[in-house]
């Protein structure tokens, strides 16, 4: 049986301009886990003050994406097919919150992942679970 051929980081796509409007940065890229984080900004908070449950899910949709990007091959592309966000704490303005994302499951069409998001007082304040489907690349 032949091994998963994954991404190399110099196959991976640049970071979208949607992730870097949101200043994430990235502090670890490998097939087994993806670590990234961002600010909370004003910017980013909803009517009651603290982060906007949309600007949680696109921190854990990053690192989601990353993680099935960094797991196929450079001429397969992805989708994410289901996504479900289970919002525990808030998160204040002016904290940071980190996504550490790992694969549940590697399939040969499909990945399920799991992003545990946690502020910067170590607790966590969310949990994503995702399913991508791996595509072909067309024109």
């Amino acid at each position: 049986m032949s091994e998963r051929k994954t991404r190399s980081l110099e196959e991976m796509p640049p970071v979208s301009k949607f992730a870097a409007l949101l200043d994430i940065e990235f502090e670890r890229m490998t097939p087994e886990e993806v670590v990234c984080s961002m600010p909370v900004t004003e910017a980013m908070a909803n009517r009651n003050g603290v982060l906007h449950g949309g600007a949680l899910m696109s921190l854990a949709d990053t690192a989601a994406g990353t993680t099935a990007f960094i797991n196929s091959a450079a001429e397969t592309s992805n989708t994410t097919v289901e996504a479900k966000t289970n919002f525990l704490r808030p998160v204040k303005v002016g904290d940071r919150l980190s996504a550490r994302c790992v694969p549940v499951h590697v399939g040969s069409t499909t990945l399920v992942l799991q992003v545990t998001l946690t502020r910067g007082d170590g607790k966590v304040a969310g949990v994503t679970t995702q399913t991508h489907l791996f595509l072909g690349w067309k024109d």
